[in-house]
C-alpha cells in the first residue's frame, strides 16, 4: 500500500473501533461480556490481551509524557490484568486525559498500533499473496479485533486463486466466525458488512472518497479536516454496538449535567447515558425513541450544532 492507502486502511478500522476517521485516542470503554475488558485508544487495545499494559509502559518511557507520573504507579495493575480497573473511574479519567490532552500519547499510540498491528498484518497478507489495499485492510481488521490465526489456518494462502475471490471468501468466513462467538462479538458483524460493501463496489484500491459503517472517508478527513455534513438532520442518539461517540454525545451529556442529571462527559452514548436520557424524558413527559428533536429542544441543544458535532 502507498501512504494514502495506509491512512485509508487505518481509517476503516478507526471507524470500526471508535466511529471516527482519525480515531479517538481518548476513547475508554468496557463492553459487558467482552473478554478483553477495559479497552483504550484509537484501536481500542484491551486490558485482557496485555496490549494495554504494553502501550502504557511505552508511553511512560517517553520524554515529556504529561500523564506518565500518574500512570506509572498503575502499571503493575495493568500488567497483572487487574479486572478492578474496569470500574476504576479515576484510572479511566487519567487515560482519557492522556489521549485528549497529550500529543505524546497520540504519537505513542500511532507508533504502537503501526508496529504491533498494521505492519504485522501487511506482512502476513503479503505472505498469503494478498497485496491490494482492501485485502490488506481486511487482514489488518482481523489483527486488531482478533481471529486472524484461526481463520488464516482454515482458508490458507491465496495460491492459484484470484485475490478478489480470496478476499470475498475470507470476509464471508469471518462473518460466520463472528456470529458463532459469544456475545457481544456477534454484534460486530457490521465490520464484515462494511467490508463486503467495499468489495461489491470493487474498491480494492481504497479510492477516496468512500463510506464505511455510515462514515464518509475523504482525503480531507484523513488530513484532519472536517467532512461536510451529509444532511441537515442531526443523527438520533440511541444505544448501538459499538456505542455512538462524538461531540454531539458530549454536548448531550453536558446538557444533562446542567439539568441536574449527573453523568461523566466522555462523548460515549453508553447504557448509563441512555438510562439518564430515559429518566429525563419521563420527567419531561417526552415520548421519543432515543435523543431526537423533542429531547434536543427540551435540553436546549441546537440541531444544526448536533449535525456538525456528530461528524468524525
Amino acid at each position: 500500500m502507498n501512504l494514502l492507502q495506509q491512512d485509508a486502511c487505518r481509517a476503516v478500522v478507526n471507524v470500526f473501533e471508535t466511529g471516527k476517521v482519525r480515531g479517538d485516542y481518548a476513547a475508554v470503554s468496557v463492553i459487558q461480556g467482552d473478554t478483553g475488558h477495559l479497552s483504550y485508544g484509537r484501536s481500542q487495545v484491551s486490558l485482557g490481551s496485555g496490549h494495554l499494559h504494553k502501550l502504557l509502559a511505552l508511553y511512560c518511557q517517553q520524554g515529556g509524557a504529561k500523564v506518565a507520573s500518574d500512570l506509572r504507579p498503575l502499571l503493575p495493575r495493568f500488567k497483572e490484568i487487574d479486572l478492578s480497573l474496569d470500574t476504576d473511574q479515576q484510572v479511566k479519567d487519567l487515560l482519557a486525559r492522556a489521549g485528549k490532552e497529550d500529543p505524546v500519547m497520540r504519537t505513542t499510540q500511532d507508533q504502537y498500533f503501526n508496529q504491533n498491528f498494521l505492519e504485522p498484518a501487511c506482512s502476513a497478507a503479503e505472505t498469503f499473496g494478498i497485496t491490494s489495499a482492501l485485502g490488506q485492510t481486511v487482514v489488518y481488521d482481523s489483527h486488531v479485533q482478533g481471529g486472524w490465526h484461526a481463520l488464516s489456518t482454515r482458508i490458507g494462502p491465496r495460491g492459484a486463486r484470484d485475490e478478489q475471490s480470496w478476499v470475498r471468501q475470507y470476509v464471508a468466513m469471518r462473518r460466520d466466525w463472528l456470529l458463532s462467538r459469544k456475545p457481544p462479538v456477534p454484534a460486530t458483524v457490521y465490520r464484515m458488512d462494511s467490508l463486503e460493501g467495499l468489495i461489491k463496489g470493487g474498491n480494492f484500491d481504497l479510492h477516496l472518497p468512500f463510506r464505511v459503517h455510515g462514515v464518509l472517508i475523504t482525503a480531507e478527513a484523513l488530513a484532519g479536516g472536517e467532512t461536510p455534513a451529509p444532511s441537515e438532520t442531526a443523527r438520533t442518539l440511541r444505544p448501538t454496538t459499538p456505542y455512538l461517540r462524538g461531540d454531539d454525545v458530549m454536548a448531550l451529556q453536558n446538557a444533562l449535567n446542567a439539568s441536574n442529571f449527573s453523568t461523566p462527559v466522555d462523548g460515549v452514548y453508553g447504557p448509563f447515558t441512555d438510562a439518564l436520557v430515559k429518566k429525563y424524558q419521563k420527567l419531561k413527559g417526552i415520548t421519543e425513541n432515543g435523543v431526537d428533536k423533542l429531547t434536543r429542544k427540551s435540553l436546549g441543544l441546537s440541531a444544526a450544532a448536533a449535525v456538525a458535532a456528530g461528524q468524525p
